[in-house]
């Protein structure tokens, strides 16, 4: 079995812990099932949160979730000028048979407009 990367992305309306623990949960459901993948299949998962975040962790989404076994970090997003605000980015490393062109990456909402070239 492979080890294989998936990336996401989605994009808060507020910040708030409740609001992001909806949308972070959201994007991580849908990384799941858009790869067909299981809590053992999960190596590690990488957050990112753009610098205007403060209300949580986006990895307490994920324990929320159930993903309690699995090695989570968070760390924040350059501050770019003119940078998309408040999105908070995922990088799972995954055990998969796909190919790397099997591999379904996840932008949900306006966060789609990060990457044409991969979004769902």
């Amino acid at each position: 079995m492979a080890v294989r990367a998936v990336r996401g992305a989605v994009q808060l309306d507020r910040d708030e812990a409740g609001h992001m623990d909806e949308r972070v949960g959201a994007l991580l459901t849908a990384v799941m099932e858009r790869n067909a993948l299981a809590p053992d299949d999960l190596i590690s998962i990488w957050f990112t949160a753009t610098p205007d975040l403060h209300s949580d962790f986006p990895a307490a989404a994920a324990r929320k979730l159930g993903i309690v076994d699995v090695p989570l970090i968070c760390a924040q997003e350059l501050d770019v000028r003119g940078a998309m605000p408040r999105v908070v980015r995922v990088l799972a490393h995954i055990e998969s048979d796909r190919p790397r062109s099997g591999i379904n990456h996840v932008y949900l909402g306006a966060a789609a407009a990060l990457r044409k070239d991969i979004a769902q």
